[in-house]
């Protein structure tokens, strides 16, 4: 089928929704799926991905406080034009923001079927930016965007019971998975241990994020610095890059900042590490706990999202109740202690044994599954426009 994905980031923007929607682009191409992917231009537009898609570049903004992402500037008027000339079987748009927007009026006077995936709490992140009074307008706006669509891709099951408690409709839970291949224990470098002072039996805890308030990564270096009162030998690696790195590298030279890493290069740094903290309480996913699941590290995180799906405490993970930061820092601190050195050997080889229960492959069979549906249902509506449907 044809099928064109809106959305305001993509490859090469590092973030797990950009990863999640190259990974999905290219295993529909594989499949043999027509896919179009329209995103803002990047600077550098000569970068190279191999991928079985095209892309359609349009003009954007940057975000501010944000400026690692853009926001497209076009509007219905222009997807209108070019999608009457290459009509999709289906429209799935990923961004509420302006692009999204305008991709919405299109598709509605194209009567081109929609779905829309939901990736981030925008309404929980007011409170973060000191906007606390601008989360029940946020609020209606998304229910009101994602409530115009067919369907709506929510990547937790718990996310999705709450947002059909607030009144969003048609949801349908698409989840997340992981590649093995890459996110391996195997790729533990002993070199890069030493470039961060890491002796062979020193433990390095590794945190993977966008340097954010909404992350709550003051909160796991400020764990760190406690951590190492009773473990000096312990270092600290972030690797990411946000809004807060440079106040935080300043507050905590101790920790070494990677900034943004890919591919092959972000998967060494995973595996290099032992320990992994995640304290966000704003995740609808999380692909970021995977990842350090499927490179065999011991996984410390609130139970939600990500965790509460792929996590057994005490097997492959320990988590605690989303909120209690007391309990993060008692279990954060045990584990770190010299006798539990089997005891975080065993959570890792249970988290890569678990990681390998997770292809992508069977993610987007549940994807097809949910775009069929969509057409299936909506076939009635569209008088007059013959709708394909996929063959199986």
């Amino acid at each position: 089928m044809r099928l064109s994905l809106v959305t305001e980031t993509f490859a090469p923007d590092v973030n797990g929704v950009a990863m999640t929607l190259q990974r999905l682009c290219g295993e529909l191409g594989r499949r043999g799926h027509d896919v179009e992917v329209i995103r803002p231009k990047v600077d550098d537009e000569s970068y190279q991905i191999t991928g079985r898609w095209r892309e359609l570049p349009v003009r954007g903004w940057r975000i501010p406080n944000y400026p690692e992402a853009k926001m497209g500037l076009v509007g219905a008027g222009y997807l209108r034009r070019h999608w009457g000339r290459n009509r999709p079987d289906l429209i799935h748009i990923a961004t509420e923001g302006l692009l999204g927007y305008a991709a919405l009026r299109a598709a509605k006077s194209l009567q081109i079927p929609v779905i829309a995936s939901f990736h981030t709490n925008f309404h929980h992140y007011t409170e973060h930016y000191g906007v606390p009074w601008l989360r029940g307008a946020m609020e209606a706006y998304l229910r009101w965007f994602h409530n115009q669509a067919r369907c709506n891709l929510v990547p937790d099951q718990t996310l999705m019971l709450e947002l059909e408690q607030v009144g969003f409709r048609n949801n349908r839970h698409f989840g997340r998975g992981v590649d093995t291949t890459l996110f391996d224990p195997q790729k533990r470098d002993s070199g890069l241990r030493e470039s961060w002072g890491a002796g062979e039996t020193d433990l390095v805890l590794v945190h993977v994020s966008r340097v954010a308030a909404e992350k709550n990564t003051a909160f796991v270096l400020d764990l760190y610095r406690k951590l190492r009162k009773q473990n000096p030998g312990l270092r600290c690696v972030v690797v990411g890059d946000g809004p807060l790195r440079g106040r935080l590298q300043r507050d905590y030279p101790e920790v070494h900042f990677a900034g943004f890493r890919f591919g092959e290069d972000l998967a060494r740094h995973y595996a290099s590490g032992d320990l992994f903290y995640f304290a966000s309480e704003t995740e609808t996913f999380g692909n970021v706990v995977t990842e350090a699941m499927a490179s065999g590290l011991a996984v410390l995180t609130y139970d939600y999202a990500a965790a509460r799906q792929m996590i057994t405490h005490g097997l492959d993970g320990l988590k605690v109740e989303l909120g209690e930061a007391e309990n993060f820092i008692r279990l954060g601190m045990e584990l770190t202690q010299s006798a539990e050195s089997e005891r975080r050997k065993a959570l890792g080889s249970s988290a890569r044994a678990k990681a390998l229960t997770l292809p992508w492959s069977g993610v987007v069979d549940r994807y097809e599954e949910i775009i069929l549906e969509a057409l299936i249902s909506g076939q009635r509506e569209v008088e007059g426009v013959p709708v394909p449907i996929p063959s199986a």
